[in-house]
């Protein structure tokens, strides 16, 4: 008896999407720093651990790039609320730029490595890189108007990551695609797996002779 093993990305994408939604309001100052409670509740539950879970399921499943993104992001959001809630305020802004930096180097590269992926996914990582990087320039420079723009372009990530995680379920449950990812090679995708020997995703062609 062949067991199906579940697909993480959707899972991943979500709690990416929905944590980086609620921080982005207040970083565009579409709310005050006193929502930043929710935020770090959201944080630690779903966006820092449901993350590291998709991460971990990703590792059998011979995904280098699904759990290295989804280990990562997740680190990054435990690293946010760990900060917010004990070292807020005695962190030079200059530090924390280069904190949001390195982590914008570390998605351009993660970005390059969706450039055979599908369209979606290379897009939440390049407009993911913009933010960090804009951010990480509004703490060097304490221009508020950039701080606002990095919180608009998380918004926009958001959205897109949004997207690409109800692609996935909803296109693996009803085995067709209903919402196009822009797959490279045109055919129809069910997973999000980034493999050396195959694109983006499986066909269903070949999930069907594989079940």
């Amino acid at each position: 008896m062949n067991i199906k093993a579940p697909n993480p990305a959707s899972l991943g994408l979500a709690g990416f999407a929905l944590t980086t939604w609620l921080l982005s309001m207040i970083n565009a100052g579409w709310f005050s720093g006193n929502a930043m409670g929710m935020v770090l509740a959201v944080a630690f539950a779903y966006g820092g651990t449901a993350q590291a879970l998709a991460g971990l399921m990703e590792i059998p499943r011979g995904n280098t790039f699904g759990a290295t993104a989804f280990l990562s992001y997740g680190a990054f959001w435990w690293s946010l609320a760990l900060f917010v809630l004990f070292l807020h305020g005695t962190v030079p802004a200059a530090f924390i730029g280069w904190y949001l930096f390195l982590w914008g180097v570390f998605t351009l590269y993660m970005w390059v490595a969706t450039w055979r992926a599908a369209r979606v996914l290379q897009l939440v990582f390049l407009s993911l890189w913009i933010t960090f990087f804009v951010l990480a320039a509004s703490e060097w420079t304490g221009l508020e108007w950039l701080h606002h723009a990095g919180g608009y372009l998380g918004m926009l990530t958001a959205l897109l990551a949004f997207y690409l995680s109800a692609a996935e379920i909803i296109n693996e449950t009803h085995g067709h695609v209903v919402l196009p990812t822009g797959v490279a090679s045109e055919r129809l995708a069910l997973t999000l797996s980034i493999q050396e020997e195959l694109p983006l995703s499986l066909s269903i062609e070949e999930k069907l002779r594989n079940a």
